[in-house]
């Protein structure tokens, strides 16, 4: 036959839509053209899918090859069409049968030899094709290159055949009429054990410690405010290892973002991202972007943790664009010709110098900030940002007694069993951490007794907090009541949270 049909797979955002890819052979002057709204790397295969058939001593034939990616309105980027086109072209003029095509789909660059590189979002592929198989109830392979075969496995129920060049793909079409397909599935790798730096390797600084194991428990954002070289980075690198563990769900869609952005390694499977991005970061790459948009620093610390630190020094537009992922979880980026949505459920924590020398209180004695020095470095961080971060603690200069001893600070683990379990009681009470409790539940679960309440009164008076500030100091008070195993919010629990929210001079 002259037409040969092929499933693959695009990338738009977290989806991965179903692509036809259409090869027809016709009579005329040689020609080779792809149609479907296909970008540069895409109409480069034309020279790859030669140079591979004629390597691996196919015929190419010498007719007029129209290739259609469908839906045409759709744009198609990246090498993952090679595959499916190359087998397109052989099954269009026999040399390999057809009749089997239906039952795979296809992704995978070719190299000039033949031979199958991995390619970006091999697991948001595999999901789409479960989902799709759910839907229409009919089962469909994935054959894939072999480097992509460990983060593919992953999606349970996914059936993944992993091929290492063109001719593996040919032979197993070609022998499974005889039902001695030569490809076989491959199960999901298995994964260390996440490793992460121990808080035990702390010295000191105790109070800042308690306030991160409330900030974990609760999954609250952080900024911590201090001189320099008093543990702030550090207290940061470890904060992820006393999170809750990441659920099989969590894991999965942390992996995706990850592979989208060509990231994945099986080694940091269920390893909870920590993103630290510098300073000059723009904001593109923050949230994500570009002409095919793919996701930002956000969305890459999905489940996890994104620390900035030096937050005054990064550009106060670039900030600005925090303010609607830190509230909704997601990002959403729009583009003339199409928009990705992206997760982005990150928790934030940044770190700062209270003045621009950074010894704002040192006991030493040497900073010569000015007030109006001190007001604009802290003013480089807008207001309605600052609202929307839970805590904000002060990290102080350690004394040399403390410095100079042995680090005998607790370990993680201890820290991360007390988090854990504050984090079930948060799930079996509200089906989620408060940090993500609405007005109607937190009046419902957050409510504080009479001696608390007068308190945070007093407190809101004084501090002129907005509604949204005083929402937040309720959520944590409602996380140190957990830890403390309280089901009610008292005025003890309300006294510790307003101290987690006076790190910055109020404005």
């Amino acid at each position: 036959m002259s037409l040969a049909v092929l499933k693959s797979r695009a990338l738009a955002g977290m989806s991965a839509p179903e692509v036809t890819v259409e090869v027809h052979l016709a009579n005329g002057l040689p020609s080779f053209t792809i149609v479907g709204l296909p970008e540069t790397e895409v109409k480069e295969s034309k020279d790859r899918v030669r140079a591979a058939l004629q390597n691996a001593r196919f015929d190419f034939p010498a007719r007029r090859i129209t290739v259609n990616l469908a839906p045409a309105d759709l744009p198609k980027e990246s090498g993952r069409f090679d595959l499916p086109i190359a087998l397109g072209i052989l099954a269009a003029s026999g040399q390999v049968p057809s009749d089997s095509l239906d039952d795979y789909e296809f992704a995978g660059e070719l190299s000039l030899s033949g031979e199958l590189r991995p390619v970006r979002g091999a697991l948001a592929m595999t999901f789409a094709i479960c989902r799709g198989d759910a839907v229409s109830g009919r089962r469909r392979a994935f054959i894939l290159p072999r480097g992509n075969a460990d983060e593919a496995a992953l999606v349970a129920d996914a059936t993944i055949l992993p091929a290492g060049s063109l001719l593996e793909v040919c032979a197993h079409l070609s022998s499974i009429e005889q039902k001695t397909g030569i490809l076989r599935h491959v199960a999901c790798a298995e994964a260390s054990l996440p490793a992460y730096a121990d808080f035990a390797d702390v010295k000191g600084q105790m109070q800042a410690k308690r306030a991160l194991e409330v900030a974990a428990a609760g999954r609250h954002s952080v900024l911590m405010i201090g001189p320099p070289g008093t543990g702030k980075t550090m207290l940061a690198a470890r904060f992820a290892g006393i999170l809750p563990q990441m659920t099989n769900g969590e894991a999965l869609e942390s992996a995706a973002i990850q592979s989208l952005a060509g990231r994945f390694s099986i080694s940091q499977w269920k390893v909870r991202p920590y993103r630290a991005p510098h300073h000059t970061a723009s904001a593109v790459a923050l949230v994500g972007g570009g002409s095919t948009p793919r996701p930002g620093e956000v969305s890459l610390a999905h489940c996890g943790v994104l620390f900035l630190d030096e937050l005054p020094e990064f550009d106060r537009r670039v900030l600005e664009v925090l303010r609607e992922p830190l509230e909704s979880g997601r990002i959403t980026i729009s583009r003339a010709a199409r928009q990705a949505d992206f997760p982005a459920r990150f928790q934030l924590m940044a770190a700062m110098n209270p003045c621009p020398c950074g010894y704002l209180g040192h006991v030493s004695g040497k900073c010569r900030c000015t007030p109006d020095i001190v007001a604009r470095y802290q003013d480089r961080i807008s207001g309605p940002l600052l609202d929307r971060i839970d805590m904000q603690i002060q990290v102080g200069q350690l004394d040399q007694d403390v410095l100079m001893k042995q680090s005998d600070g607790e370990p993680s683990a201890a820290i991360a069993a007390r988090v854990e379990r504050a984090f079930l009681v948060q799930q079996e009470r509200q089906g989620q951490t408060n940090n993500l409790l609405s007005t109607k539940e937190i009046d419902k679960h957050c409510k504080p007794d009479a001696a608390g309440e007068q308190l945070l009164r007093n407190a809101m008076t004084r501090l002129n907090w907005s509604a949204r500030g005083y929402h937040r100091v309720l959520k944590v008070a409602r996380t140190i009541a957990d830890l403390a195993g309280n089901s009610s919010v008292e005025q003890m629990h309300i006294a510790e949270a307003i101290q987690y929210r006076r790190g910055l001079k109020e404005r």
